[in-house]
């Protein structure tokens, strides 16, 4: 660590560096690694550490990680990753790419502003649902495109996810007292030691599924970024094969529970809902509690590990030991079990049932299952590509309506509240709805949202940007053929003019 103290001393020098630098140079700190700020280029060298979950310990081996993580960035974020250099020594002087021995090596990457990084932009107001809903999207295609295989899948075998998850508990039962409650520690760890026994053949399916891939790892909002007018996933783990081998939820929780930690809710809800119709991953939803319960705990675990560091200032460790006390309520949080809900969307084309239907999820917190997503992913075409007829024949429709009254009873039943975005304009297809929710005892309700036919026809003329495939010249059609309510069906209904604005709705009290 001394030869790094004397490096980061040159690296501060104007003189080091073949390009100009903006005064003065900043160096950034984490617990593994030092970032060095130049202005247009960041350089970042890894500490000679060995932590047990990472090993940086000797020259080849930072060098092999520096690979590592330009390797696994670079495709994912190719405007931030750049080249690993060596820094060399000649006679006393130390140089960047130069002569003589290597001493250290460095990957450069362009750097941005840290006001970039989500974690700012949340601080300060400037996120918004249209980004969350577009990291949805982004995160689904990099899952989909991420590489998975015979050893990948291997580390989602239950025995290792609940290895990781008990030692987490290991490693903070001192803290109880400290950062965490006794209660709030027992009652965690028994709900995540039910889980693994209930859920054994959910876990094992997901192997065969191929939802274990090589993901991110460390998806939380410090490490995505919103630069040259894109959002960029980085710093994805490059030293831990079992932090990034994972189900592709874990990545998932990791963003909702940051965006929950920071009390937006409603934000984490928007990205999990473009996650799910992008990905059409809706049964993973039940991994959910187990992975939310992870992250929070982990993030809870680091903080408290400060606790015990003699160079850290009281100060510091009292807001370490606040922030540890927070995530650890948190984790608990995510084990308390809720009362599930079905709410079935109703209305022509252009009634407002999707847009209805998102800001009821952002205030229920429900998962949001559109047909319009569910279709095409039977079909197995793209959201964005144009369905034929074919895929609105009534054997696809009647598969999709199947598929959305599936998912929605085992979403609910575990304690989910899911909304059915779908016309439902034929009775039968309510019928069945209403009939399965009292099977399994679950709680429904019909939302029928309606509008004038001119308003519904101006409505869908200026979709743009939008999967739905429906044109005004339908909707006269739909209107002809829908299934009046009847008596039955009335206890169950609430109708909604979607002519006021749906910014003013209180779902909470409307419903």
């Amino acid at each position: 660590m001394s030869n790094h103290n004397a490096l980061i001393q040159k690296m501060q020098t104007p003189k080091f560096y073949p390009h100009a630098v903006q005064s003065p140079i900043e160096v950034l700190q984490t617990h593994i690694s030092y970032i060095v700020l130049t202005g247009e280029y960041a350089y970042k060298f890894k500490k000679p550490l060995d932590l047990g979950f990472l090993d940086f310990s000797s020259l080849e081996k930072r060098k092999y990680y520096c690979q590592q993580e330009l390797d696994l960035n670079q495709p994912i974020a190719p405007d931030i990753y750049l080249e690993v250099l060596p820094i060399t020594q000649h006679h006393d002087t130390l140089e960047l790419n130069g002569q003589g021995e290597t001493v250290e090596y460095v990957l450069k990457m362009r750097e941005f502003p840290q006001s970039a990084l989500l974690s700012e932009m949340e601080k300060a107001g400037e996120l918004t649902e249209s980004l969350l809903a577009e990291l949805g999207k982004i995160v689904a295609r990099f899952h989909q495109q991420s590489q998975t295989s015979d050893y990948i899948r291997e580390f989602g075998n239950p025995a290792k996810i609940k290895e990781g998850i008990d030692n987490n508990y290991k490693q903070t039962e001192q803290y109880i007292g400290i950062a965490q409650t006794k209660t709030q520690f027992q009652e965690t760890q028994a709900f995540t030691d039910r889980f693994f026994q209930q859920y054994a053949s959910l876990l094992k399916a997901r192997q065969s599924n191929n939802w274990i891939r090589e993901c991110h790892g460390d998806l939380h909002l410090k490490n995505i970024c919103y630069w040259q007018q894109k959002l960029q996933l980085f710093d994805r783990i490059e030293f831990n094969e079992p932090f990034r081998f994972v189900d592709v939820m874990y990545d998932v929780a990791f963003t909702v529970m940051d965006l929950e930690y920071r009390n937006r809710n409603d934000f984490a809800n928007v990205f999990l809902n473009n996650y799910l119709e992008y990905s059409g991953d809706w049964e993973g939803v039940q991994l959910l509690p187990l992975y939310l319960t992870r992250q929070a705990y982990v993030r809870a675990k680091v903080n408290s590990f400060i606790l015990d560091d003699p160079n850290v200032s009281e100060s510091e460790k009292q807001h370490a030991r606040e922030q540890a006390s927070q995530y650890y309520h948190l984790a608990w949080q995510y084990t308390q079990s809720q009362q599930g809900h079905l709410w079935m969307m109703s209305g022509l084309s252009g009634s407002g049932k999707t847009t209805i239907a998102r800001e009821m999820a952002k205030q229920l917190g429900a998962i949001h299952l559109r047909s319009d997503a569910v279709r095409k992913h039977l079909a197995g075409i793209d959201l964005e590509a144009q369905g034929s007829d074919d895929i609105y024949q009534g054997e696809m429709t009647q598969r999709t309506y199947q598929r959305l009254l599936e998912l929605g009873c085992l979403l609910a039943s575990e304690g989910w509240q899911v909304i059915l975005d779908a016309k439902y304009d034929q009775k039968p297809l309510r019928e069945a709805v209403i009939q399965q929710a009292h099977t399994q005892n679950l709680a429904v309700n019909i939302i029928h949202c309606y509008a004038p036919i001119e308003v519904l026809r101006d409505r869908v003329a200026k979709r743009h940007g939008d999967i739905s495939d429906a044109t005004p010249d339908l909707i006269t059609q739909q209107q002809a053929n829908a299934d009046p309510f009847t008596e039955t069906e009335k206890p169950y209904l609430v109708t909604l003019d979607t002519r006021q604005n749906w910014q003013n709705y209180n779902f909470q009290e409307i419903l």
